[in-house]
Order: structure tokens, then sequence, then C-alpha cells
């Protein structure tokens, strides 16, 4: 596997400077540091969540397991499945980005897309179906169980739709990115392109498909 030190190493007068930077190492150092500096404040932002569901969980455990009951397992473990796939599609996509087989980066992004889509498709089919059962918080809100009381349920779902829904925005987010590299790609390919771009998509894609993994269990395999 090419790694990200080797292939600066090897093309380091083909990658464009910004004139703002000294070399490629201090440009790349710059951008990867950039790019975690705005993951952390993505963990902050979803760390805030996580302990909201936390502290929920453990004042009504009862309820939170009888509410959990409606959510469909079989459709979150498959699109487990999915975004553990793309996981290795855009890892698959920055090794090319790095070896510049821009037919190759473009084909696996694409794959990576496909598989994003299908993941959003398979959600908008979760939500419609708790939309029809009158499981989405508001006025209209209805659990159907006498022994489980709706306010305290709907906290459930007010936290299971916020979660989920802001994940399923950063994928949509995802998609747009790499819509961007696919046409960047595509537009240079007969020329010596930086890989950093696609590498911190990467960074982003994985750091996405790593949060769906803790919701995962948190909302849909919750023991009593």
């Amino acid at each position: 596997m090419t790694t990200h030190q080797e292939a600066i190493e090897h093309h380091p007068d083909e990658l464009e400077l910004g004139h703002q930077f000294e070399d490629i190492e201090q440009q790349t150092e710059a951008y990867t540091v950039g790019m975690w500096v705005f993951l952390v404040t993505e963990i902050m932002f979803f760390g805030g969540l996580f302990a909201a569901y936390i502290v929920y969980r453990a004042l009504y455990p009862e309820i939170w397991y009888a509410a959990h009951e409606k959510l469909d397992k079989v459709l979150g473990g498959v699109n487990t499945a999915v975004l553990l796939t793309s996981s290795f599609t855009m890892a698959l996509a920055v090794r090319s980005a790095m070896l510049n087989r821009w037919k190759a980066q473009v084909s696996y992004l694409l794959a990576t897309m496909a598989f994003a889509i299908t993941f959003l498709v398979i959600k908008y089919f979760e939500y419609k179906e708790k939309f029809e059962h009158h499981l989405f918080p508001g006025p209209n809100f209805n659990f159907g169980d006498p022994g489980v009381p709706n306010d305290k349920a709907q906290m459930f779902f007010n936290l299971y739709f916020a979660m989920t829904g802001l994940h399923g925005a950063h994928v949509l987010i995802g998609v747009i990115v790499m819509i961007a590299l696919v046409i960047r790609t595509i537009n240079m390919r007969n020329q010596r392109q930086d890989f950093i771009p696609v590498e911190l998509a990467g960074l982003y894609w994985h750091f996405v498909d790593i949060v769906w993994i803790f919701l995962f269990p948190l909302l849909y395999l919750i023991g009593r």
C-alpha cells in the first residue's frame, strides 16, 4: 500500500504549492492539521447528543428498550454493511489518487457515492415508516402502548431523529464533496493531481462511518 509520505516523496515537484507555504510538506501538514481540528469539532458536536442519550437511557432504561423495538434492526444492519463497504472503496480511491490513477480514483469515488446514496434511500424508507406510524416527534406522536408514557417514548425518538438526521446530513455533504472531486479529477486528468483533497475527503468519510458504528448499537441493539 502506498503511504501518504511515499506519494509526496515520489512526486514532490509535480504537486501545486500554495504561495503561503514554503514547501509541499508544510502545505500537506497544514491541510491535515486543519482537517483534524474540524473533525474534533464534529466529535464535540455529536458528543453532546451522545451525552443526552446516555443520561436518558440511564433514567428510563425500560422505556428506552420498548422504544428501540420500533426500529428496524435489519435495515439498520444493512446500512451498517453499506457504510463499512463504502469506507473500503473510499480507501481505494485515496490510494488511486496517491498513485495518480485517475480512472480508478473516479471509479472508486463513484462506488462510494453509490453506497452513500443507498444508505440515504434506506434511511428514507425507515423515516417514512416512522411517519406513517405516528412515531415522529410532535403533536401527532403516538407510541401506541398504554404501558409506556408517550412523552418519555417521544424523547427517544427526538434523539433518534436528531442523531440519525444529523448523521444523514453528513452523508449527504460527503456525496456533494465526492461529486466535486470526481469533476475535478476528470477535468485535471491530463496532469499530475494533488491527492490531498481526496485524502482529506477520505478522513471525513471514515469519520462519518465511525459515527454510525456507534449509532447503530446504541439505537437499534439496546439490551435490557
